[in-house]
C-alpha cells in the first residue's frame, strides 16, 4: 500500500474512532437519513447480497438488512472498531441475524469479484487518494445486473457555520487550517458523474439533494463537529485551543440565530449490465 493510502487509512481510523462517541447523537441524524435514502435508490430485492464499505454505525447496512430479509446477506466493513461496536449493538437490537460487521478498509477487500447484488459507499470515497481506482475496485465486486451506490457531500457542507469554524481554527493554529477538504473534490454532480465514468461504471444516475440538519442550540453544532470528519482537526488542537474554537463557534451561532446547517448531498447509482 502506498504512503498516501496508509496516511489516509490512519487518519480515517483515528478520526472516526474518536467521533464514535457522538456519531449517533440527535444533531447527527443526517447520517441515518442519507444512509437509508441511499439504500432506497438501489431497489433491493429480498435475498440480495449487499456490501457496505465504510459502513460506520450501520446507517446504510441496517436498512439494507431489513429489506433483504433472512434470505439475504449484508456485510458492513469499516476501519473504525468503535463504529463497528455501535453497529453490532444496533443490529442485535433489530434482530438482524443477516447482517455482519467486519473490521477492514475498502482498499483491501477480500471478497470475490461479482459477488454482490449491490455495493454501497456513503460519505467515504473521497477519503481515498485515488478515488477512481477505489470506485473501480468496488465496481468489480458488483454482479452483472447489480448496482453500485456512491453518496457524497454536495455544496456548502455545514454552512453557515463551517466557514466560521475554519476561521476560528486558523486563528488559534494556522498549521491546522485547511481551505480544501477531501469531499470538495466531488462536491458537484458533474464531478461525481465524471468520477463514476472514469472508473468504468455504466448506466449512471446522479441526483443532488438539498438538505438541512436542524440544531436547537449552539451546543448542537459542536456535537456535529465532534461527530463528523471535523473531529480530527479538533483532536489535533491543544485543549486551550479547542476551548477557544468552541467558544468562538458557540458565540457566533447564538449571535446569528442559526437554527440549521446545510447537509446537501449527491447520490450516484451505477448499474452493471
Amino acid at each position: 500500500m502506498s504512503s498516501p493510502n496508509i496516511e489516509a487509512k490512519i487518519k480515517a481510523r483515528d478520526t472516526y474512532n474518536a467521533a464514535a462517541d457522538c456519531f449517533d447523537n440527535s444533531p447527527l441524524a443526517f447520517w441515518a437519513k442519507y444512509g437509508r435514502k441511499t439504500v432506497e435508490r438501489l431497489s433491493l430485492d429480498p435475498g440480495s447480497k449487499v456490501l457496505d464499505v465504510a459502513c460506520g454505525t450501520g446507517a446504510s447496512a441496517l436498512p439494507a438488512g431489513e429489506i433483504v430479509g433472512c434470505t439475504g446477506k449484508v456485510a458492513g466493513i469499516d476501519i473504525s472498531e468503535n463504529m463497528l461496536k455501535l453497529a453490532r449493538i444496533k443490529a442485535w437490537e433489530l434482530n438482524l441475524c443477516n447482517t455482519e460487521f467486519v473490521l477492514g478498509d475498502m482498499s483491501e477487500l477480500a471478497y470475490k469479484d461479482e459477488s454482490f447484488d449491490a455495493v454501497v459507499c456513503v460519505f467515504a470515497i473521497f477519503f481515498m487518494p485515488d478515488m477512481e481506482e477505489q470506485v473501480r475496485e468496488l465496481w468489480r465486486k458488483v454482479k452483472p445486473g447489480g448496482k453500485l451506490a456512491v453518496t457524497t457531500w454536495g455544496h456548502d457542507l455545514f454552512e453557515p457555520v463551517y466557514n466560521n469554524w475554519k476561521n476560528a481554527v486558523k486563528s488559534v493554529n494556522p498549521e491546522l487550517y485547511c481551505a480544501f477538504n477531501p469531499w470538495d473534490r466531488i462536491s458537484k454532480p458533474e464531478s461525481l458523474k465524471k468520477l463514476m465514468e472514469d472508473a468504468g461504471t455504466t448506466n449512471i444516475t446522479v441526483e443532488p439533494e438539498e438538505g438541512k440538519q436542524p440544531i436547537e442550540s449552539a451546543e448542537d453544532w459542536w456535537t456535529i463537529a465532534l461527530g463528523s470528519g471535523l473531529r480530527w482537526t479538533i483532536d489535533q488542537l491543544m485543549q486551550d485551543e479547542q476551548d477557544r474554537v468552541r467558544e468562538s463557534n458557540l458565540r457566533w451561532v447564538d449571535k446569528n440565530n442559526v437554527t440549521a446547517v446545510d447537509t446537501n448531498v449527491i447520490y450516484a447509482v451505477a448499474e452493471k449490465i
